[in-house]
């Protein structure tokens, strides 16, 4: 599994850089109504980062699936896979202007499941207090996201973007974005590519606030290296929403 070193410090990213995903396979086959396949393997992840594979679900022959893809978009044009670093984020509010995402807005929706995921608030001096952001009272998250895939080197590449939007009161005051997190009563609206854009659009909003806690953390976080259950170990200096 890639590893993106410069992601190996605390630096404040503009958007959604940083989550993780710790339920097993079973659960996360049974919160998004999947077919049961038992060879799908999935260790716990506590600090996944931008170019390492992730899991997602998208609609394939009518039904959902669970695949893996790197994530970090790379576009089915790109002449080289370089743009994944940069593409780890989408902006809801450009996805039908930027070239790299327009087409995988219109066909290759998918959801990224999620059991929380880390922001930096920035604070006196150089240093940024990781948090944790969370269910509250734990479960899964499924993030918004596109994929597309790449046939111009080796072997093909299926990846992956996280799309944004503006926070709600609770990411205000950490971050001024957050990931588009969408309820279940809207995935089947999102997975399906035959309705109006304007339709999938629409779903794009700051997810209520009231179902999230934000935890500040360790900074055992900071470094991508660092992936165990010590990533989500709280810090009880920092102030808790």
């Amino acid at each position: 599994m890639m590893e993106h070193r410069r992601f190996s410090f605390p630096r404040q990213l503009s958007m959604c850089g940083r989550y993780n995903l710790h339920a097993t396979p079973q659960e996360i086959q049974a919160f998004f109504d999947l077919f049961r396949d038992d060879s799908l393997t999935w260790s716990p992840r506590y600090n996944l980062a931008p170019t390492q594979t992730v899991l997602a679900v998208r609609s394939s022959h009518g039904r959902r699936e669970l695949a893996r893809f790197r994530w970090g978009l790379v576009p089915f044009w790109s002449k080289d896979s370089k743009l994944a670093a940069s593409m780890i984020n989408a902006r809801a509010d450009t996805l039908a202007e930027r070239p790299a995402f327009r087409t995988p807005f219109q066909r290759r929706r998918c959801l990224i499941p999620a059991t929380g995921f880390y922001e930096w608030k920035a604070g006196p001096g150089k240093a940024k207090q990781p948090y944790h952001i969370h269910r509250t009272g734990q479960g899964l998250l499924a993030f918004a996201g596109l994929w597309d895939r790449w046939d111009k080197g080796p072997g093909p590449v299926e990846s992956c973007t996280i799309i944004t939007t503006t926070p709600n009161p609770l990411m205000q005051t950490i971050h001024d974005r957050m990931p588009v997190i969408l309820s279940p009563d809207q995935w089947n609206i999102w997975l399906n590519h035959d309705i109006p854009i304007e339709a999938a659009q629409s779903l794009l909003q700051p997810y209520a606030q009231e179902d999230l806690t934000a935890e500040a953390v360790s900074s055992w976080v900071n470094n991508v290296r660092n992936d165990s259950v010590e990533c989500l170990r709280k810090d009880t200096s920092a102030a808790t929403w």
